[in-house]
């Protein structure tokens, strides 16, 4: 029987994510809008955004928060540029961003000591033989894998190289040892429900003494330079961003920081978080045709959900479809990269009621799919 209620936002897409509970567009405070980004409301804005960021993250005081331009890909870029090549690189992945990040290193940077640390999608490489003494670069959450690093417990204190950390669907929603993390960088469009073009950088002291005392032997665009006369550039950090922002983004970043503040905080948002993981556990450990991706339960993203199921890939295409169709879950496909299976947004912006309504009709698509193979095959 097909079900009768529908979640009330199909919205479970994991990149652009949902937008907050509530949100509408009248909400924004527009003031901004056809002013300078240069001008005292348009550079208020953009400090505002970088200091409650850093408030509502527990950021230590001596780190730096800037807003860089192209999302996480050209945060990541940026500072991938900026700092290797001085130590040998360490890269952990496991899936098809981090592996991206270990391709532009070894066939774009082109550096000679890069050692890659690897699992196959589903589980996590040995994360204690990455090197202290060696730059280290790994995403703490594996967006297309669900495979997320339940800590940071492997990453020594006493440290020379750097962590430089891809965390964007795992910043708002899982905790961040920054001590730990000496680059870290995430993007609007993921746990927050943002707007996409724009990319945050979060860096350590040791960070930043790197950039002021290491110059790369390869030419930096204009947008990736942090530096100038071999001191950071701090209007970077207090607002002057490096090109012109969206400032209709920025007041849509800014609706959401203050939505994190009204239910309580990061950790309440980690809270909602974990608890729409938890339903869809307990959902899986019901179900003999459907499972996560990720083999081990500590491991196991609590934002990017990633599922197999027990139907071909065109089953699986029609299970979505109709889905779809149905107006209860857009773009829950897995990765064009990743196994065959589902992926469904478990972020903070995701409403509990959402993904309690949306498990009868996962039910009912693929009894639908599965029983319409088994009369067409008789």
């Amino acid at each position: 029987m097909i079900p009768t209620i529908k979640p009330h936002n199909p919205n479970f897409s994991s990149g652009p994510c949902s937008k907050r509970p509530g949100y509408e567009l009248t909400q924004l405070d527009i003031s901004t809008l056809g002013r300078s980004h240069r001008s005292d409301i348009g550079k208020a804005a953009l400090q505002q955004a970088i200091e409650q960021t850093k408030s509502l993250l527990k950021i230590p005081t001596d780190y730096k928060v800037g807003i860089v331009p192209a999302s996480d890909t050209g945060a990541m870029e940026m500072m991938l540029w900026s700092l290797l090549g001085e130590k040998p690189v360490d890269v952990c992945y496991w899936e098809s961003f981090g592996k991206g990040w270990f391709s532009d290193i070894q066939n774009q940077l082109k550096l000679n000591n890069v050692n890659a640390l690897t699992a196959d999608y589903g589980q996590l490489p040995d994360l204690t033989l990455a090197n202290p003494d060696h730059d280290i670069v790994f995403t703490w959450n594996g967006t297309t894998s669900g495979v997320k690093v339940a800590n940071a417990d492997w990453i020594s204190e006493k440290r020379s190289g750097l962590t430089i950390c891809d965390a964007t669907s795992a910043v708002f929603a899982m905790p961040m040892d920054w001590e730990k993390l000496d680059v870290t960088t995430f993007s609007w469009q993921k746990v927050l429900g943002g707007e996409g073009a724009h990319g945050m950088i979060i860096l350590s002291p040791a960070a930043v003494a790197r950039l002021e005392s290491y110059t790369p032997p390869w030419p930096l665009p204009k947008i990736f330079r942090l530096t100038q006369n071999g001191k950071l550039i701090d209007g970077i950090f207090t607002g002057a961003t490096i090109n012109t922002p969206s400032m209709l983004c920025v007041a849509d970043y800014l609706d959401a920081l203050n939505w994190i503040t009204e239910i309580g905080g990061v950790d309440s948002a980690i809270a909602r978080s974990e608890k729409n993981l938890a339903i869809l556990s307990n959902f899986v450990d019901q179900h003999d045709w459907i499972d996560f991706l990720a083999e081990q339960v500590e491991y196991r993203s609590n934002t990017s959900v990633c599922l197999r199921l027990a139907l071909t890939d065109s089953q699986l295409k029609k299970f979505s479809n109709l889905l779809a169709e149905q107006q209860v879950a857009y773009d829950i496909n897995s990765y064009k990269d990743a196994p065959s299976g589902l992926r469904i947004w478990c972020g903070a912006t995701v409403e509990s009621h959402d993904i309690e309504l949306l498990l009868p009709w996962l039910v009912w698509a693929y009894e639908y799919v599965a029983y319409e193979y088994v009369a067409n095959n008789k």
